[in-house]
């Protein structure tokens, strides 16, 4: 019997080869991990499977995880991390963190010891007996939906709920000891759960209402977050902009979301943003948040215009500032009717306004007082990102870390339509990039850039092996001014620049890297000439490249907590 109190019959299958053949029912083509003694069946079963499922071995479990997280993203599909017993489930932590954070849809199968050794000494053992680590309320913190699989029979079981919960947003765990990855159970064949509908009439209906008067009295302005990439809510959420002849500004990490190039754009909320977005919502008779709970990043010198105005939300989840919230698990649909319901009578209305030429934040330069990029060596922030701007190809996905480089992506990059840019702002943990550009690689094949400081390549940076080995298309570009350079910006601006913990000795990173790996393109790009060469001979290898770009450590990026000195 499962652990819902009924029998199972079906095809008689090791509990792995049911797993496996369960995520490729679901869409899976990639599952991410590191392999090892107590997750090695599994890798078995993915060799022995029926379809067209492929084995990642990532150099680690944090990168695998952002892996599946990457590729979840890009696919609006789950993706699939698997790890081994000890620390390499320990190392899936911070991965995991982000995707439950950022409610991105990651199933973990994380491998045990076997159960006859649970609290016994067993190398690795995380059960919670006799003292151990009990992986599954640590894991339980991170998730969804955790769980230890006992007993063979009851695989099918959690399988089905972790599934469902990780569908509304979020990961879902297994944790599954080594005896019962290997048992033979008899189960039908995975049926994927339906996905949980919600409607919510009244909310909907008030929104309804909050818009329809804001039309008869003035300009309503939309910010725009990312659940309309996971939703894959684009065209609608453009559909409702033209119906409301809206404004529109984007969170931060939603700038694939509305392109600069359409009509109404004003811009970037937040800490990375851009005055013509705050000005908008002050001035404007309704505020609608999309898919945004607008955390700190992305309303940061919003606070007050938005205090001041009426607030709807549509969403996921309600937003952190007090609004009007409809629930809304596929913004797809439901732009898609209130598009529809205000289409109808527009009418009469003037034609929708072009984007409008937007103030970038004006840095400081640390060396001395007032704006400016000071004269420190390498190339500014903004031309830098202007250049890689300028070499895009259309329809490729760029990923971009924290931090200063971050900010300046942010702020600077413009997004060619069709691709996808993700900046993980849910813990903003560094390295992730690299990670999640191969996983976004490996579901989209087209073209991914991944942006990121030195100090991110420094923690996960040699995942270019990966891309290496599988010969993506990634293109890796590192920011390289040897420094934890927010951090060095901290001290300078908050410490009265008196010492600095966090600059490096110099490192020649593209010469190094082509040193380490000779057939990969790697460039060291001192100019902005050199950066458009470099850029240009790596659009022409169908496999990654590498790309360091020299920066200035002492530049403070379009950062608002930074641009004014305490």
């Amino acid at each position: 019997m499962g652990i819902g109190g009924r029998s199972h019959g079906g095809e008689q299958r090791r509990v792995v080869n049911y797993l496996v053949d369960a995520v490729t029912v679901l869409g899976v083509r990639h599952i991410f991990g590191v392999d090892g003694a107590n997750i090695e069946d599994l890798y078995d079963a993915i060799f022995d499977a029926d379809v067209n499922v492929t084995g990642v071995v990532a150099k680690h479990e944090f990168s695998a995880a952002t892996m599946a997280d990457g590729y979840a993203r890009s696919t609006s599909r789950l993706g699939v991390v698997a790890a081994t017993s000890g620390g390499g489930a320990m190392n899936l932590v911070a991965g995991l963190a982000e995707s439950y954070t950022s409610r991105v849809p990651v199933l973990a199968l994380v491998g045990q010891p076997p159960t006859v050794l649970e609290g016994d000494g067993a190398f690795q053992d995380s059960s919670g007996r006799a003292g151990s680590i009990d992986a599954a309320r640590l894991f339980s913190e991170i998730s969804r939906y955790c769980a230890r699989v006992e007993r063979p029979e009851d695989v099918a079981e959690h399988l089905e709920r972790a599934v469902s919960a990780v569908l509304r947003g979020g990961p879902g765990v297994l944790l599954l000891p080594k005896d019962v990855q290997q048992a033979t159970v008899t189960v039908p064949r995975f049926t994927p759960p339906a996905r949980r509908v919600v409607r919510d009439s009244v909310g909907l209906a008030r929104v309804a209402e909050m818009i329809a008067a804001a039309r008869r009295t003035g300009k309503i302005v939309l910010v725009v977050g990312d659940q309309v990439a996971r939703n894959d809510a684009r065209a609608p959420v453009r559909a409702l902009a033209v119906a409301l002849d809206a404004a529109v500004g984007v969170a931060p990490d939603a700038k694939d979301c509305y392109t600069a190039d359409e009509h109404g754009f004003c811009g970037v909320a937040g800490t990375m943003g851009h005055a013509e977005l705050v000005d908008a919502v002050r001035h404007s008779a309704l505020c609608l948040l999309v898919g945004t709970r607008m955390p700190v990043t992305a309303r940061a010198g919003l606070d007050g215009a938005l205090a001041g105005v009426p607030v709807a939300s549509i969403g996921a989840e309600p937003p952190y500032p007090p609004t009007v919230h409809a629930v809304s698990m596929d913004l797809g649909s439901t732009l898609a009717e209130l598009a529809a319901l205000f289409d109808a009578d527009a009418d009469g209305k003037p034609e929708p306004a072009g984007p409008q030429a937007l103030t970038t934040l004006e840095v400081l330069d640390s060396s001395g007082p007032g704006p400016g990029p000071g004269p420190g060596p390498g190339l500014r922030y903004r031309e830098a990102v202007e250049a890689i701007a300028a070499m895009l190809p259309a329809g490729s996905d760029v990923f971009a870390d924290a931090g200063n480089t971050g900010a300046s992506v942010v702020h600077h990059l413009s997004v060619p339509r069709g691709g996808r840019l993700v900046v993980a702002l849910g813990m903003g943990g560094m390295g992730y990039s690299f990670g999640a550009g191969i996983g976004s690689a490996f579901a989209r094949n087209r073209r991914t850039f991944v942006i990121a400081g030195d100090g991110a390549f420094f923690m996960h940076g040699l995942e270019l092996h990966t891309a290496i080995e599988h010969d993506l298309p990634v293109t890796f570009i590192v920011f390289n001014n040897n420094a934890h350079a927010i951090c060095v910006s901290r001290e300078q601006l908050f410490y009265r620049d008196r010492y600095s913990f966090n600059r490096f000795r110099p490192t020649l990173l593209g010469e190094g890297i082509a040193a380490m790996f000779p057939a990969l393109p790697a460039f060291a790009a001192r100019s902005v000439g050199e950066l458009t060469d470099a850029l240009a001979r790596s659009a022409h290898t169908e496999g990654p490249s590498f790309v360091a770009v020299d920066c200035d450590p002492d530049e403070i990026p379009p950062f608002l907590p930074f641009l004014t000195r305490p």
